[in-house]
């Protein structure tokens, strides 16, 4: 059976507009994927950072441990923001506040950033850094980081 011309008038433009669909709807998907990899390495760096800041305190501590043991580190959530600052030449304890100041300056660069310390009587300190992470639902993601003193 043969196939008139007339027949077959508009086949190629119905083959080339479908083949433009299913391109296009490949590229939108493509497009989404790009947006999630985007929105997920955005997290990504926020955690990174939350990490190192809490290892900074962390050394902090360790490296002024009397005061840490004693105490003087610690901090809530939503507690002021330590005003301490410290010249040439300081005692310990204020150099605690003025680490816990630094710190806490350090940890407003994150969304809605704050930490946390605590330390036992055992001498294990806790360090919780919290910032708002907008990929997720509940939007407060916490780092915590405990090592014995």
């Amino acid at each position: 059976m043969k196939i008139s011309k007339r027949q077959m008038a508009g086949f190629s433009l119905l083959e080339a507009l479908i083949a433009f669909l299913i391109l296009s709807i490949g590229l939108l998907g493509m497009a989404g994927l790009q947006a999630t990899a985007l929105r997920n390495n955005h997290s990504a760096y926020l955690r990174s950072q939350a990490v190192v800041m809490a290892y900074d305190i962390m050394d902090r501590m360790r490296a002024n441990r009397t005061v840490a043991l004693a105490g003087n580190y610690a901090r809530d959530f939503d507690d002021a923001k330590p005003t301490q600052v410290c010249t040439s030449v300081c005692s310990d304890i204020h150099m605690a506040a003025a680490d816990e100041k630094e710190w806490v300056e350090s940890l407003e660069k994150l969304p809605g950033g704050d930490g946390e310390i605590t330390v036992d009587n055992t001498g294990l300190a806790t360090v919780a850094v919290q910032w708002d992470d907008r990929r997720d639902a509940s939007n407060l993601m916490t780092f915590q980081l405990s090592t014995k003193l």
